[in-house]
């Protein structure tokens, strides 16, 4: 009898336009490193977590895909991950902190390829976070 499967990890293949703009707002936003850089296709990591970057084929291609491709990305410490951000309101699109209904606090910011990146924790989870000192 053969062992049963397991998904280890979901990381999600985005086109983009400008790869070095790309790599640049992941890393200096989202804390992210790169662990493998080309002009067609890089990957950063952070925390086990990891997104595959891929140059679009043509900008036709970035057309119909800007404001039609979001990510999730939960955290823990979103409190501490929002003062660093925040200070990024005039180069990108950011939606404040905010409480959801579904017991989420998240912010969103759209990276320069027009991708929506949720960025959410469980309400009650960073409450208890900060109460712990963690960032």
């Amino acid at each position: 009898m053969t062992a049963p499967s397991e998904v280890k990890r979901i990381s999600p293949m985005l086109a983009v336009a400008n790869m070095e703009q790309t790599l640049a707002f992941y890393q200096d936003m989202l804390g992210f490193t790169p662990t493998m850089k080309s002009p067609e296709y890089s990957i950063v990591a952070r925390d086990g977590q990891i997104i595959h970057f891929m140059k679009a084929a043509s900008e036709d291609v970035m057309k119909r895909l800007r404001g039609h491709v979001e990510i999730y990305l939960e955290v823990r410490g979103i409190h501490g991950m929002w003062d660093h951000v925040k200070s990024f309101k005039i180069r990108y699109k950011i939606r404040d902190l905010f409480d959801r209904e579904y017991g989420m606090t998240e912010f969103h910011i759209e990276d320069p390829n027009g991708i929506l990146i949720f960025v959410g924790e469980p309400t009650a989870a960073d409450s208890k976070a900060e109460g712990a000192g963690a960032i």
